[in-house]
Formats: structure tokens, sequence, C-alpha cells
């Protein structure tokens, strides 16, 4: 069974996830920090593929994602870095990236080298669903990848339903239509929006980022979903930082005071 249905199994809510960029701080620097949060009680891991456009992300993310590619971090060297991670955790993890550089590299190969070395599943935002149906998705469930798909305050109801359908491991559930980064809480309109979705019923679990920074809207998100995806906020800690032990540490103190 794929390591992303186990853990939604065997724990249905508050489920934290957490974002960074592969290859940030230091090039070599990714194993350290899986193994970090995961030994502070993270649930799920989500790599993100450095990339030079990331058009969904903000400043924090943006910018390590420029140091990342400096260091010298590409796709090809990510995927040997976890060659020997199962050795070690059985953390889910998942691979972010925009679909450029994976068709660069080739998607079916692509996905034959994220399963042999234990990646659970793939989030890329700009992937077309229908793209995803005819073309793609024969190589995502041939390889035991979840597909994570992304659905915002526009999206319609129909959409989402549509997306519940075709995928499964979770729905990555963007709070605003606005890129990643620090809101301070979640207004009303995107409460609505979270009571929205959690009155669809839907058959594959919610998990909410973007603008999730502190106790409070972590709060906020485990009322309404299934849990949530930190990732500014902990790169930031990380910026702030003069390792990445006192990084995974201030973080852990900011979300749990």
């Amino acid at each position: 069974m794929n390591r992303i249905d186990k853990l939604f199994q065997s724990k249905k809510n508050k489920i934290l996830s957490v974002y960074f960029t592969a290859g940030y701080p230091t090039l070599e620097s990714v194993e350290q920090i899986i193994l970090l949060l995961e030994k502070n009680g993270v649930d799920m891991i989500e790599l993100g593929i450095p990339y030079s456009d990331p058009l969904a992300d903000g400043p924090v993310i943006q910018e390590t994602s420029t140091i990342a590619l400096t260091n010298g971090m590409t796709l090809n060297h990510l995927l040997l870095q976890l060659k020997d991670i199962r050795k070690k955790t059985s953390i889910p993890i998942l691979l972010m990236g925009y679909l450029n550089p994976i068709l660069q590299y080739g998607f079916d190969r692509f996905c034959q080298m994220a399963k042999e070395v234990g990646v659970d599943g793939l989030i890329i935002p700009d992937l077309p669903l229908s793209e995803y149906e005819t073309e793609y998705k024969r190589m995502t469930d041939a390889n035991n990848l979840k597909t994570i798909f992304l659905i915002t305050p526009d999206t319609s109801d129909q959409r989402i339903r549509q997306i519940d359908d075709l995928c499964s491991g979770f729905i990555y559930m963007v709070s605003s239509a606005s890129t990643t980064g620090k809101m301070n809480l979640f207004d009303d309109h995107q409460l609505n929006y979270f009571k929205r979705v959690a009155g669809m019923k839907l058959k594959n679990p919610v998990v909410a980022g973007f603008g999730i920074h502190n106790r409070k809207t972590l709060e906020q998100v485990f009322t309404y979903c299934n849990g949530a995806i930190v990732g500014s906020a902990f790169l930031r800690e990380l910026q702030r930082s003069q390792s990445v032990e006192d990084g995974v540490k201030e973080f852990f103190k900011s979300f749990r005071q």
C-alpha cells in the first residue's frame, strides 16, 4: 500500500506536512532535513524541485529555489540523493515540481525513478487535469505514485468533484488565489471556502496549504481539513538560523506556542 494511504488510514486528522526546497540551504541537506522533521513529529514531507520560474510560489520559495539551483541542485541529483532514504525513514515523501523540467527528464523515466527511490506522490501545479487523465495517469498509476491536484477558492464544485473522482491520495486545498506566503489569519471568505469544501464530503482527504505560518492559522485549518502543509514559514526559519538544526528547532517552537 502507498505510504500516503497508510498515513491517512492511521491518522485521519491533524496531519502536518512540511514543504522545503531541495538543495537549500545546502546541496546535500535534503536527507538531514527529512530526518529532523520526522524526528519532530511531521507526518509527511513535500520536497520542492527548484525551478527558475515557480509560478505558484511566493518570494521565500522563489529565493530558496534560486539558491538551490546555484548550489547545483537538479532533478537527477535529487533522485540520486533519495536512493537510500528508505533505509532510514518510512515517512511519506512527495515531489513538487513544474512540468517542463519533468518532461525534459522524461515523464515515464521520472515516474520509474521516483518509485525506485521510494517517492509516494507528485504535485505538479501546471499539469492540466485533462492531459493527466489521457497521457500521464497510466505512468503514475503503474509506479504507485499518487498525483495530487490543487484547488483554490475559485475552483468550481464540478471541477473539485472531477478531481476527487479521478485522483487519490489527498486534495491540496490552496487557501487563497494568491501565491504562497504569510497572512495573519484566514478571513471569512477563506473560512467559508473551507466550510464549502468540507461540506462536499469528498472521498479523498483534504490538506490545506499557503498562508499557514503559526499555531493560530494551523488550528484554523485543522478545524475544517484533514491536514496542513507548511512551507514558507519553515524556510524562513532556515533563512534566519545558523544551522539546519537551529532552523528546525525554531520552527517547531513557533508552531507549538
